[in-house]
């Protein structure tokens, strides 16, 4: 079903309001009181997008969020927490939820939310058909576009939709500093309508794939005030040296 949601909180205010203000917006919202019942309704229905709460008796939301994740399930997730801390918003993206709105939340930036991952995945899904390229490799991996599989040293590791969508993307554009708006406009299709956090847990997600320690990432590199820039042989430092000279390239460096 278009536009279907499942939207999973134990405060039956919150499940009323919630799904009253995006059924105006044109979303079909099934209600569900728990995360017992969200693995139940996945039994025999399968929505575009689940908005799951966080703080929820017998079963949290983190907890079902990584059974999920767990069983090889990609299902787009947008957790809600009350306590908007920071160590819910990181095992939440830890266990790969797609996005999280801290309660509480104003109902028409969760439909921008909600709107913003399902274009995400779409785009991600038409990437698309397998490729018959040959795989690109880079320090000690290899991803495969054929397979749209990402190895290192000949094991295998698990790559989200999204994140095949993202790797591919700076491969496509090693070596070329990329600024935010680009990078948007190239997964997207349409720069400004999506917001910069959208793209930062992005780039968060595929750092911990591919990074020894992604505070110091050597292979996706921060060009600050400009972007970022894919390097395939994990010079370190290299954007640093320069970050000086990126505004001076010319446009076509920064075409896809």
């Amino acid at each position: 079903m278009a536009n279907n949601i499942f939207l999973v909180d134990d405060d039956p205010v919150v499940r009323d309001v919630t799904a009253e203000y995006l059924q105006m917006r044109g979303f079909t919202v099934t209600k569900l009181p728990s995360a017992r019942a969200l693995q139940q309704q996945l039994r025999t229905e399968r929505p575009q997008v689940v908005v799951l709460d966080i703080m929820m008796p017998e079963l949290d939301g983190i907890s079902a969020l990584r059974a999920l994740r767990e069983s090889g399930d990609d299902l787009p997730v947008i957790l809600l927490t009350a306590r908007n801390e920071v160590i819910d918003r990181v095992l939440g993206l830890e266990f790969g939820a797609d996005d999280y709105v801290g309660k509480p939340f104003d109902p028409g930036e969760l439909a921008a939310r909600i709107r913003t991952v399902m274009r995400r995945r779409s785009v991600s899904n038409s990437t698309g058909a397998p490729e018959s390229r040959a795989s690109f490799r880079f320090g000690p991996y290899e991803l495969d576009f054929r397979s749209r599989e990402l190895y290192r040293d000949e094991e295998r590791i698990p790559l989200r939709s999204s994140e095949f969508a993202f790797l591919k993307l700076f491969v496509n554009h090693a070596m070329t500093i990329l600024s935010r708006e680009r990078i948007i406009e190239i997964v997207y299709g349409e720069a400004g309508r999506y917001r910069n956090r959208s793209l930062d847990v992005a780039i968060w997600r595929l750092r911990r794939l591919i990074e020894t320690d992604p505070s110091e990432p050597r292979y996706l590199q921060t060009v600050w005030g400009h972007g970022y820039v894919f390097v395939p042989d994990g010079e370190v430092g290299f954007a640093e040296r320069y970050s000086e000279y990126a505004g001076d390239m010319p446009d076509a460096a920064q075409e896809e």
